[in-house]
């Protein structure tokens, strides 16, 4: 069987072959946002990429394409944020307005529905490409609610007795109890992430000395104190987590049928 695991490189027979062995495909979405000076701006959908693909090599499957349009651009992006559009705006050359809801043709709510949309026909989409199990996996954090949003419609078809199901996390929230400085935008999480991928990626000489005020980047752990090898560990953690939920709902999709337990999840741990 082909190492690639990334579906969009296989040739027919190729990604067949996987599929058969372990139908269960891993979606990865995010969006173009800053995360400091240090971090590539497609940060959290590398992320995602990254992780979709550690999954598919670990545990079997396919790492679909990622997302990085279709979001809504006019909230929860630090480009916008009245902390930080300033900042950002004049260190990327940018009209502090170029993110105002007047820029958009459409509505916050009706990007929200959009997106919510997409997402949807990309469950859809998957699912005729014969797989039994999707699991989308969010980059960017306020993703999150939509992606469950459309798992959860998705598995709510009438018709959907032996169709695939679907279920959608974020990285961090499967290492909650693991770790306390688990999830922030451009820190210490992030940017070990971000190292662990491509260290070429990151410069963390761009940073003020510890402790200072680091534009639009934060968290619980100091961006400074990054490494790959943090970044290597957390990122296989949170691997087998997502490894466990995927398998579990391919081998027992009984227990994820019905009103209420769609969603349902660390059922594994009660075997």
């Amino acid at each position: 069987m082909t190492r690639e695991v990334r579906y969009h490189r296989l040739r027919p027979a190729q990604a067949t072959e996987r599929r058969k062995a372990c139908p269960i495909a891993y979606i990865p979405i995010g969006t173009l946002e800053w995360h400091g000076v240090h971090n590539p701006l497609g940060a959290d959908t590398l992320q995602a990429e990254y992780l979709a693909e550690l999954c598919a090599r670990k545990g079997g499957g396919l790492a679909m394409p990622p997302l990085y349009y279709g979001e809504v651009r006019t909230e929860a992006l630090v480009d916008i944020s009245t902390d930080w559009n300033k900042d950002v705006t004049e260190y990327m050359g940018l009209d502090p307005g170029c993110f105002s809801p007047e820029r958009f043709i459409y509505t916050a709510q009706q990007q929200y529905e959009n997106y919510q949309r997409l997402l949807l026909h990309i469950l859809n989409e998957v699912e005729t490409l014969g797989f039994k199990v999707a699991v989308i996996l969010a980059g960017h954090y306020p993703l999150i609610d939509q992606a469950r949003a459309a798992a959860l419609l998705h598995n709510r078809q009438e018709r959907l007795s032996e169709r695939m199901l679907a279920w959608a996390t974020c990285d961090y929230l499967t290492v909650l109890d693991k770790y306390d400085c688990a999830g922030d935008h451009g820190g210490g999480w992030e940017t070990s992430h971000c190292m662990a991928i491509d260290s070429g990626m990151v410069d963390l000489s761009l940073l003020p000395p510890k402790g200072e005020r680091v534009v639009g980047a934060g968290g619980r752990m100091a961006p400074q104190d990054a490494t790959a090898e943090f970044g290597v560990k957390i990122f296989d953690d949170a691997a087998d987590i997502v490894i466990k939920e995927a398998r579990h709902r391919l081998e027992h999709p009984h227990m994820y049928r019905g009103n209420g337990r769609t969603m349902r999840e660390r059922l594994w741990e009660k075997e």
